[in-house]
């Protein structure tokens, strides 16, 4: 049987809830992808573009800096990996978190949450941050987890 886990980053709550679920619908391990520099809402002011979140995104090769590692990422053959869609695309923390571990030979399934945009060019954008990696586009969830829904979703994995 295979180790899987649930790693998330979540701004808002939204993506937290929906990682959340998925780890207890699937019997993974849990882990938050928590920046350094805690998030405030006047950096999530995407309006904004001096906001922090508008800055880090103009400029895709910003790593911000992760609070914490896992220890031991190589028990993991599947690693669901969710976050929300900022720009049309993953927070570049999001790739801050790829390329801190080696990831080869393991699938990375994504997934994440959005008001109204889609994965877009996603996957793509992540691509070389996971080098070795089998990368698969999950599921866009708007923040409803019908829970029937994720089980069959994730039975293929």
């Amino acid at each position: 049987m295979s180790k899987k886990l649930t790693a998330y980053f979540s701004a808002s709550g939204v993506t937290a809830k929906v990682a959340k679920t998925l780890s207890e619908t699937l019997g993974t391990d849990l882990f938050e992808i928590k920046p350094a520099v805690p998030y405030t809402d006047a950096d999530l002011d995407w309006q904004d573009k001096n906001s922090r979140s508008s800055v880090e995104m103009s400029n895709l090769s910003f790593r911000p800096e992760i609070a914490e590692k896992l220890t031991d990422i190589q028990q993991y053959d599947t690693i669901f990996v969710g976050f929300p869609i900022w720009w049309y695309i993953a927070p570049t923390i999001i790739n801050t978190f790829l390329e801190s571990y080696n990831f080869s030979g393991k699938k990375i399934v994504l997934f994440a949450t959005s008001g109204g945009s889609g994965f877009g060019r996603t996957a793509e954008k992540l691509a070389d941050s996971c080098k070795g990696a089998e990368l698969i586009t999950g599921k866009l969830f708007n923040g409803r987890i019908n829970t029937d829904e994720l089980a069959k979703w994730v039975s293929e994995f």
